[in-house]
């Protein structure tokens, strides 16, 4: 009976043995399982990642630009609106492509002086105004001066005289209402993939047939096909009519593409660069159902968020190799005044922040809560109902040392170098305060185009040192006035900037309605679009565009060219620099101190490896 009792406990403990044995090995399994879900959810350890290009300081463009005769002479009038607009567009057009220009306002100094200029430029739809010295500008271009009209003529008497050294036949006295795009030839970045919609259409371009001897290169995109930029050969001079009358900054492309066509090589500065943006990521996720999110995936917000957008936009970042930046919100609380509560809750702004900078994101500051930084003089006009002015100057200055503090806790690697204003407004006060006090904000990224209450943009570098990055299209629905906005941009600076938000979905005013898959798939669309047209773009996070475009904006060109070769200077060159150059008449053969790439039809991306480059021409 003893001897049994001890053979049981023996086989008892060996039991015991074998499944605490079991025990500990599927404990240490489920604890190996936690510990590399903490990783991946938290991401602790980061280390950060070194930009390129990096922001330089700005100490070191210490050249400034070169001293060039004028190139260009802009006629326009002063009395009449459209001439206004005319001249301020093609104004900033030619500052931004770096050329060197002088201005002159017939309303004011009727007698033309028309010597030592390579161009010129018509902004204005009178021509009696120049009397009979229409002939002596026509005369100019028949002894090699080049001439861009961006005008439909208003009145006929004069204009008629001098239509066929245009390359027109005949006008009609009516204008023609374009309501579409086409081109018929690829001398700009993406035209030839596809027609381009009008949006709000007006009788803005003159009916006109050509002779056959122009060379047209976009017509309107109906069975007409009304001629809208064309080059016509009179004398040793060009003449480039571009009959489009579309006189804002969605345009701009359209004009530096037409003045790029007149001379035999055109050369300017460009940034070069595409960035996407996700505004309020990472940031608190909406509680409760969104209706389309529950018609379609039976999901609340945040789940949604986790297992179907964000996997979704990941996707489209590897397939497209971008690298977003995302804009950190706190809170969502409606504080305008110090002390300032602070989240505590940072379990989905690592698992979502640091999933981003793993896959080579940026991380940048958008606000403490989504209240603009203005103060109470700032009228809302009743637009934004829920937005508080800051009490002070000093309760916006707690906000962003309370984002930072949130920002820096949480990803503590980080440099917060990029600021986006929540709903793209910034009053001058707020914008004193990032320059004078948040040093490390270097960049501020909000809206290119004019709108009531946005903080507007150009590409540049301000007078404190910020760098200005404007964003030029945004949403997942990208309409017909964001396709023309990025085909100019693309053609201006070479350049794509494109804004999303999470909560898009949930807005049936950003397309909600449509549902997540029509969304995404529409903005599959644009990227497939923008890579496409230009291939070798290069992609950028914010703090990355803000290097290109510093770069960009103390960068200079000067040209010479003989029967051999074209030579490039540059000022201020440093570790990089990206010019377009249009050649018109000869092919390059070879490049010393840089890399020519073809984008279009004799438009060619140079890449300076020096601050002298020379194209030699092939024979």
């Amino acid at each position: 009976m003893a001897e049994r009792t001890k053979r049981q406990k023996k086989i008892t403990k060996k039991h015991f043995r074998i499944l605490f044995g079991r025990m500990q090995w599927a404990m240490l399994l489920f604890f190996l399982m936690v510990t590399v879900l903490l990783i991946e959810r938290r991401n602790i350890i980061y280390n950060s990642t070194d930009r390129c290009p990096a922001i330089l300081d700005q100490s070191v463009f210490t050249e400034g630009a070169f001293d060039k005769e004028p190139e260009c002479l802009v006629i326009w009038d002063s009395s009449v609106p459209s001439s206004v607009s005319a001249r301020q567009q093609m104004s900033e057009v030619l500052t931004q492509m770096k050329v060197p220009f002088q201005e002159q306002d017939m309303h004011t100094n009727s007698v033309l002086r028309l010597s030592g200029y390579e161009n010129a430029v018509i902004a204005l739809d009178d021509y009696d105004v120049f009397g009979s010295q229409i002939f002596n500008l026509f005369d100019a271009v028949e002894d090699g001066m080049n001439l861009l009209t961006v005008c439909s003529p208003s009145t006929l008497s004069h204009f008629s005289l001098i239509m066929g050294r245009m390359g027109i036949r005949e006008i009609g006295y009516e204008q023609y209402r374009v309501t579409g795009l086409r081109f018929l030839s690829d001398f700009m970045i993406g035209g030839r993939l596809r027609d381009y919609e009008i949006t709000d259409p007006y009788d803005s371009s003159s009916t006109v047939s050509l002779y056959d001897d122009c060379i047209v290169h976009m017509v309107s995109a109906d069975e007409r096909e009304m001629p809208i930029i064309w080059e016509y050969s009179h004398g040793k001079g060009k003449i480039v009519v571009n009959n489009l009358n579309y006189f804002e900054k969605a345009y701009r492309g359209f004009y530096s593409a037409s003045y790029g066509l007149l001379s035999d090589v055109c050369v300017y500065p460009v940034i070069n660069a595409s960035s996407f943006y996700l505004d309020d990521f990472p940031s608190p996720v909406p509680a409760g159902e969104g209706e389309y999110i529950q018609r379609d995936y039976n999901m609340d917000i945040g789940t949604f968020y986790t297992n179907v957008w964000w996997p979704d936009i990941k996707n489209l970042a590897q397939k497209y190799d971008v690298e977003y930046t995302g804009l950190v919100i706190e809170n969502y609380s409606d504080e305008n005044q110090a002390p300032l509560e602070g989240n505590d809750d940072l379990h989905r702004f690592r698992y979502f922040g640091n999933d981003l900078l793993d896959e080579g994101g940026e991380i940048g500051f958008h606000g403490y809560n989504h209240m603009p930084l203005v103060l109470d003089n700032f009228d809302y006009q009743d637009e934004f109902d829920s937005y508080k002015q800051w009490e002070s100057a000093d309760d916006i200055r707690a906000s962003m040392q309370e984002l930072n503090r949130f920002c820096s806790t949480v990803f503590p690697e980080e440099a917060f170098s990029v600021y986006v204003p929540p709903s793209n407004i910034l009053s001058a006060e707020g914008r004193q305060i990032l320059a004078e006090d948040f040093l490390d904000v270097q960049a501020i990224a909000s809206i290119y185009f004019v709108g009531e209450f946005e903080y507007s943009q150009e590409f540049e570098v301000a007078e404190d040192g910020i760098i200005e990055t404007p964003r030029i299209i945004s949403g997942y629905i990208i309409d017909p006035y964001m396709e023309i906005a990025a085909l100019s941009e693309l053609n201006l600076h070479y350049v794509s900037s494109h804004f999303q938000h999470p909560d898009d979905v949930l807005d049936e005013d950003r397309g909600a309605s449509l549902g997540w898959e029509a969304m995404r798939d529409r903005l599959d669309e644009y990227m497939s679009w923008l890579y496409t047209a230009a291939p070798e773009i290069r992609n950028l996070t914010g703090s990355e565009i803000a290097g290109a475009v510093q770069r960009y904006f103390f960068l200079d060109s000067k040209v010479e060219m003989d029967a051999d070769a074209v030579k490039i200077s540059l000022s201020n060159f440093q570790d990089e620099a990206w010019l377009f150059v249009r050649m018109n008449k000869e092919r390059p053969a070879d490049v010393q101190g840089g890399t020519l790439t073809e984008l279009a039809g004799g438009l060619y991306l140079l890449e300076a490896h020096s601050n002298e480059v020379i194209i030699n021409l092939e024979a």
